[in-house]
This record gives C-alpha cells, structure tokens and sequence, in this order.
C-alpha cells in the first residue's frame, strides 16, 4: 500500500463538550487526546498495552470473491517492547500493522490504543493520532524529493501545530543522534540508501511517539547497511521509550526484537519470546539471542 500517513492533514481540532443547566451527572471520562499518550520508561518493557487488539477480521471483495486478509487476530503490544511480525507474503501481515495504525479499519474487532477504541474516532483525530502518537517508517522511506532531510523530518511535526523553531531543533538534534551531521541539507537524492533511512527514522521518532510501525524497514538496502539501520531504529526506539511493530520475512531482522509473531492464512500461528533481547541489543558488542534460545508459544 503507498499510502503515506504523512499525507492526511489535520484540519481542526474536536469540539468540547457542552454543559448542562440540569441536574449534574456523573461526567464520563473522554478518550485522551492524540499527542497525551503515556511515555514509558527508555529502555524498560512496561506491562500495560500501548496497543490491544481484539478479534481482527479483514475481508476484501464481495460475495463469492471474498479473500480472508486476517482471521480472528488477538494482540497486546506493551510499552517499550518489540515485536516482529512474521510470514509469507499473503499472510497478513502488512494489513494488520496498516490496522493497528488506523491506516485501515477491519471488517471487525477492535484496536485500542492507551485505552480508548481508534474504530471510535473520527477521521481528523486518527490523523492527528498518527502524526502525534504513531511514526512510521517503511521500506522506501518514503521521503518527499524536493525537500531537505531536515524538512523531512519536521514537515509532519508543523502539519501537527509545532512551531518550525522547535521543529526544526528537535529534528536537528535526532538526525545528528542518527549519524547525520552535517547532511540536514542534503535532498534524499544526495543520501545513500541507509542515510534516507536514517532520515526516515528521525521523522518516525521526532515527538516521541508511543509506537513506530516500521514495514520490511531494510528491504531496500544491503545486507551491511540494512544491518545498521536496523540496529539503529531499535536502539532509538528502545532510548526514547517507544514501543516498535516491525513487519519482516527475514528470520534476521526478526531476531532483534523481543518478541516474534508468526503470521499464516491471516492468523497468528507461533509467537517466540526472547527475553534477554532487550537488554542485548543496548550492550555493547552483543547480539540478541538466536532462534534456538527462545520460547516458543503455540497458538
């Protein structure tokens, strides 16, 4: 699908609620706002979901045409945790990470993120909630051309009502973190593979999302490079507490995070576990542990 979520624009804000001359009753909590997403801790998993999702089910076409996308998926993904979710192509997996974005909306089952449904929000707060909450970063960067990497980066945090100023200091600050001093003028043309995606990880983490949804993040570049840049969104997304939902067929690349679904037929068939991977991937000159070292839940 190449759809950017950097595409939609937010055009207001909700309206407030309005009060009553009768006989108070008792307010019922609203759904925070996108942008007031709990933080978690960097580099510790927290227990409670930053998504849930419940019972996924996605078809396309009608009547005797129909194709099952996803077939009954249940997901919790905890704050600060990585999870990679695997298959062949046609398991489902790119549609359950566009659904778990807001991307799409499944045939049915829900997703909650910090609680509150995304289903029941309109389209202008699930733009904002994936401007404010959400990044992204996908196999071709998708970086706009005519813009610089550091208009790149700040272009979704202005389009969210961030001042350029600030904008542009936080961007400076993640895209010299990422290796790239010195090239915040330079056009993705002027950039190597793994700059651009170096570009498209600062965009994804430029105002501390609470989840980065990254789709075959690597897929585009060598194996040297895709290796770097891999270990590089991990180790950001793990510094600046945000939990990470990468989509890969590569055992590989699956390997660096913490937790391993396997997808078939649009359903979750296996789930590895890697406890240690956590703390592996932020020590030094230690790899996270191989296929054969996990856990494995059946499903």
């Amino acid at each position: 699908m190449n759809t950017s979520p950097l595409a939609h624009t937010a055009l207001s804000s909700p309206t407030s609620a309005t009060t009553s001359d009768q006989v108070p009753q008792p307010a019922a909590t609203p759904p925070p706002m996108p942008g007031s997403h709990q933080v978690a801790q960097p580099g510790m998993v927290h227990p409670s979901p930053a998504l849930s999702a419940r019972g996924l089910l996605m078809t396309y076409g009608t009547g005797g045409t129909t194709t099952r996308a996803l077939d009954g998926v249940d997901l919790d993904i905890a704050r600060a945790d990585s999870i990679a979710v695997m298959g062949p192509s046609g398991c489902g997996k790119t549609t359950l990470l566009h659904i778990l974005a807001g991307i799409l909306e499944p045939t049915s089952g829900t997703v909650h993120h910090d609680g509150t449904d995304i289903a029941t929000l309109g389209d202008r707060r699930r733009t904002r909630l994936r401007r404010s909450d959400f990044g992204f970063v996908f196999q071709d960067g998708q970086l706009l051309p005519e813009l610089t990497a550091i208009e790149n980066v700040i272009l979704p945090r202005m389009l969210g009502g961030t001042s350029r100023r600030s904008a542009t200091a936080e961007a400076a600050s993640w895209l010299d973190r990422l290796g790239l001093a010195g090239m915040h003028d330079r056009r993705p043309t002027q950039l190597s593979g793994g700059q651009a995606q170096r570009v498209a990880i600062a965009r994804a983490l430029a105002g501390r999302p609470s989840v980065v949804f990254a789709d075959e993040p690597t897929g585009a570049l060598d194996q040297v490079t895709g290796r770097s840049v891999l270990q590089v969104l991990v180790d950001s997304c793990q510094d600046s507490g945000a939990s990470l939902v990468m989509v890969t067929h590569d055992a590989k690349v699956a390997a660096v995070c913490r937790r391993t679904v396997a997808m078939r037929d649009g359903r979750i068939d296996q789930e590895f576990v890697r406890p240690a991977a956590a703390d592996e991937t932020t020590a030094a000159g230690r790899r996270p542990a191989a296929a054969d070292e996990t856990s494995v839940v059946g499903r």
